[in-house]
């Protein structure tokens, strides 16, 4: 006779390996944290008030706390960020303790270093490589850690952890250094830089799950709440002034929520009733298409667009 497998012993068996498997990636993570501060003289972390920078910003704690972080924060502010996640931005720093530098898209616009684009589907979100080329260049970084990960695009899945950049901040993909058995390479020539990326090899459910475990807070968008929208290009765009309706949209009051945030010109939300984590976490586990793959515009214009960008120095 057969032994019966109860619900409860495979319950806890899934949280044992996923315990063990966010612990993986958590100490990976820190590694690479370290093993760039170590090697790099001017390093900073890229954050956005999203959920993987957030995830990043514990990683740095673990890493580095009781001191202070050894780099600075900088956001890329287009200025058309949303409102909730800006104030959960400058909340955040602002317990931490830590230095927020801002690059402002804006600014960029108003010195003439960017042109911004015009109609109904302008978005400043590609004219962030000028200005994030510029604030490395002011400020002499020589290392950027962000959040990006792999399963994301398939561009980015071709990114080293640590990825070189030319003296232009660019990224040529036929050019990677090798990364045989965790051993990266950041030496870099007068006026190169590298990119870090610690959590390249999480998924947006290790995300969550992390998320979860270390009870992190997130910006109120990332669950379910009411929110006037319109559809356009098959995505739930926010209802705004700077995003002019076309022939035909109309506003509707929807429950939605959004899988990533950025600028909200291109970041679309999803239909959601999901009010907690636990019920993210579901929404997530059935999830077939990634988050920027069904709500970020700017990876809609081309099969390459995301790989287009990265060569000319996006995050």
């Amino acid at each position: 006779m057969g032994h019966e497998v109860t619900a409860a012993p495979l319950k806890a068996r899934r949280h044992d390996t996923t315990r063990h498997h966010l612990a993986d990636l958590e100490a990976e993570a820190i590694f690479i944290l370290r093993e760039v501060v170590a090697e790099r003289e001017n390093p900073v972390l890229l954050f956005s008030g999203g959920k993987d920078s957030i995830v990043l910003l514990r990683l740095a704690e673990k890493a580095f706390r009781p001191a202070r972080f050894p780099f600075p924060l900088m956001h890329v502010d287009t200025g058309h960020n949303f409102s909730e996640v800006i104030a959960f931005r400058d909340e955040i720093v602002g317990r931490l303790g830590e230095r927020l530098v801002i690059a402002s898209v804006e600014e960029s616009i108003r010195t003439g270093r960017v042109s911004e684009e015009k109609g109904p589907r302008a978005s400043r979100n590609r004219l962030q490589t000028v200005t994030l080329l510029d604030a490395i260049l002011e400020h002499r970084f020589d290392a950027a850690f962000g959040g990006a990960r792999r399963d994301e695009d398939r561009a980015r899945a071709k990114e080293r952890i640590v990825s070189h950049r030319d003296a232009f901040g660019q990224w040529d993909p036929k050019n990677q250094r090798p990364e045989l058995w965790s051993l990266y390479n950041t030496r870099i020539a007068k006026g190169e830089n590298v990119r870090a990326f610690p959590i390249s090899n999480w998924t947006e459910l290790d995300v969550w799950d992390y998320i979860k475990k270390e009870e992190l807070a997130l910006p109120s968008i990332y669950f379910a709440h009411q929110r006037d929208v319109f559809q356009r290009d098959g995505m739930l765009y926010t209802s705004s002034p700077i995003i002019p309706l076309l022939p035909g949209e109309k506003i509707e009051r929807r429950e939605v929520r959004f899988r990533t945030v950025g600028d909200l010109t291109c970041t679309g939300a999803v239909s959601s009733s999901a009010k907690t984590i636990d019920e993210v976490l579901v929404e997530v586990r059935s999830a077939v298409i990634t988050e920027r793959g069904a709500t970020r515009a700017d990876d809609k214009t081309g099969e390459a667009a995301m790989e287009d960008r990265k060569r000319e120095g996006y995050f």
